[in-house]
């Protein structure tokens, strides 16, 4: 881009040393001038270094000045006013007959006096003021992009005006206990002498510590909206530079400007971007983010107390900040937002639901308990969702259907009904589905299935059986491990069991059944291979799972994991077979039905299979596709 615009300032020079050049000439050959010269034309002319200029009469000198005929050159071309007179300017060569030849022919010339202030003002002075302009702009746009090149170290943070923190505690939910621990730093901000004649000493830090979408940036806001005092926000990633220096002087920036705000907040966001473990380098060399870090531990505990300032940062990667910014005196308390509870997701929903036309119909209790696992988030993305459609159909209100309707997009992605199916594998889908479905309903401790849809949704579901548990659990036997092990292949065993052979359209659920069968044998112990030994390295404690962890035992174990692993899948695929094969008929009457419908609820496929009631219990709600 800087090339092209030193590019553009090159032309404009040039074009400009073009507009300055006399007007009113007509350019002409050498040669031209002197054919002109030789028949006598020219009427006048100056003489300079470089060029001549003049002008010339067609036809004056007619006869040629005395000149013979067969000396004479050819006729040259007539000027742009016809055979008129015109103004000529013509390029000198060297020719040191030119005055004699002016003489002879009696021409009226001078010469031209050579001046500096032009050719300096074109060749010199105009190009480089252009320049200086040229580099002022850019300049000016690097300025506004990037700061002051001389203001690197000056602190990045923002201060939050007032109406940008009017989030109190009432605006959350589905957090209480993070809130009751949060209220102590408020009410140390708004009566700090209180503490002090009781010598207490309020955290100097606190850590926000949970999955993504819990709601740490806003509970940080909310601290700062009860407490009334400034908030000064930034990213970690905003300290650190390409330049060595940079981040440390920036967090003392920082702070310098939080003590002339005190009493104040810091919040830093993603604090896992400069807090990382110090150590471990791949390369040599000074580290800009093990200095910042080391000035950022400097300035919460070290020979200068920060009177008045409170640290509040939030990270989802707590395994990997650095021990020192976690000991007593810096960050000494950790505040834990995790997912809610059934009862903190109704909150949610009831707080986010505020300003909404809602139907009579609904009940956000039924949609709480068809959300476990959903962050805030994600069940404010489900009620954004759920307007969303209520405007696509052009209803008033948004409905209990409509909900549940959003609920379903998050959780598998929208329908693509445009994706049509051939009869042979829209026929070969259903019979999947309705094979996890049946196994699912056949089996003591597997969710219940809540819907049974052929209609492909998201990248590449063709269909997906959904199960919701009926409550929150934190823990799961492993006859629930099995059990949702045997609906997962359930779709693969009905696919052999009908058509006598299987498809691609199982592979996620072999991805899944495998790190399920996998975790329970070296991480759970429910496998005789390990017996009670660990073999697998942690995973991040609030990352998703993604089932690709190390082992961490010999290659014999792992050889010997490998096998039972095998082995308990294939119990469990043939446990899922004998399902289907008793209930045969209820997998063809089910499937047909799918087939006519496209869609079941939980009340008509239980109809169909002679089930009343729904039982179980489960875990997060997971499609099966």
């Amino acid at each position: 881009m800087i090339a092209l615009y030193l590019g553009l300032a090159l032309l404009l020079v040039w074009s400009c040393q073009g507009f300055f050049a006399p007007t009113g000439y007509r350019t002409i050959s050498y040669s031209q001038f002197k054919a002109h010269l030789a028949r006598g034309e020219v009427e006048r002319c100056s003489v300079g270094e470089t060029r001549v200029r003049g002008q010339i009469v067609p036809g004056l000198g007619a006869d040629g000045m005395g000149l013979r005929p067969e000396t004479l050159p050819a006729e040259p071309e007539a000027g742009p006013e016809g055979l008129g007179p015109f103004a000529f300017q013509a390029v000198r060569v060297e020719d040191p007959d030119l005055v004699r030849e002016l003489l002879q022919a009696g021409v009226e010339f001078d010469g031209i006096q050579p001046t500096l202030i032009g050719p300096m003002l074109l060749t010199w002075l105009l190009p480089i003021g252009m320049i200086v302009l040229f580099w002022i702009w850019m300049s000016r746009r690097l300025g506004s992009a990037s700061g002051n090149l001389m203001g690197f170290g000056k602190s990045p943070a923002r201060l939050a005006a007032d109406l940008e923190t009017q989030v109190t505690f009432d605006d959350l939910a589905g957090c209480d206990e993070a809130k009751i621990e949060l209220a102590e730093v408020v009410d140390f901000l708004k009566n700090p002498d209180r503490y002090r004649a009781l010598g207490a000493k309020i955290p100097k830090g606190v850590l926000l510590v949970g999955p993504p979408g819990t709601g740490k940036t806003l509970m940080a806001r909310a601290v700062a909206g009860e407490a009334q005092v400034p908030f000064f926000s930034l990213s970690g990633s905003e300290f650190v530079e390409m330049f060595v220096g940079v981040g440390a002087a920036r967090v003392r920036d920082l702070f310098n400007q939080a003590k002339r705000q005190a009493p104040c907040i810091i919040f830093i966001d993603e604090l896992d971007a400069v807090g990382r473990q110090r150590g471990v380098h791949i390369v040599a060399g000074n580290d800009e983010r093990e200095q910042t870090l080391n000035q950022l531990l400097v300035e919460m505990d070290g020979f200068e107390a920060n009177a008045g300032v409170i640290l509040l940062s939030a990270t989802n990667r707590p395994e990997l900040l650095d021990r020192a910014l976690l000991r007593p005196g810096r960050f000494d308390r950790q505040v834990v937002l995790d997912a809610p509870d059934l009862r903190g997701r109704k909150a949610i929903l009831q707080v986010h639901v505020r300003g909404k036309p809602l139907a009579d119909d609904v009940d956000l209790e039924k949609i709480a308990l068809e959300t476990p696992g959903f962050s805030g988030a994600d069940l404010a993305n489900v009620l954004n969702e759920a307007a969303l459609l209520t405007a696509r159909v052009g209803a008033k209100q948004i409905s209990q259907d409509l909900l549940e309707e959003a609920v379903e997009k998050v959780i598998a992605g929208p329908e693509r009904k445009s994706r049509r199916l051939s009869d042979d594998d829209k026929r070969r889908v259903a019979y999947h589905e309705v094979g996890h479905a049946l196994v699912a309903a056949h089996s003591e401790h597997a969710d219940p299935v809540h819907k049974i849809s052929i209609v492909p949704r998201g990248r590449a579901a063709l269909g997906y059986t959904l199960q919701l548990p009926t409550g929150d659990q934190v823990l799961q036997s492993q006859s629930e491990l099995l059990d949702r092990i045997r609906g997962l292949l359930g779709g693969r065993a009905s696919e052999e069991l009908i058509f006598g052979e299987v498809s691609t359209g199982a592979k996620d659920d072999l991805q899944r059944a495998t790190m399920l069968a996998r975790e329970m044998v070296s991480v759970y112990g429910m496998g005789e291979s390990a017996g009670l030994m660990g073999c697998a390295e942690p995973e991040p404690l609030y990352a998703p799972a993604t089932g690709s962890r190390k082992l961490d035992c010999s290659n014999e174990t792992a050889r010997e994991i490998d096998i039972e692993v095998k082995q308990l899948l294939a119990g469990a695929y043939a446990d899922a077979r004998r399902i289907l094969e008793a209930h045969r008929t209820d997998l063809d009457t089910v499937a047909s039905e799918l087939l006519r419908k496209e869609t079941l609820r939980e009340a008509e496929f239980r109809h169909l299979i002679g089930q009343d009631a729904s039982g179980g219990t489960g875990s997060a709600p997971e499609p099966s596709s």
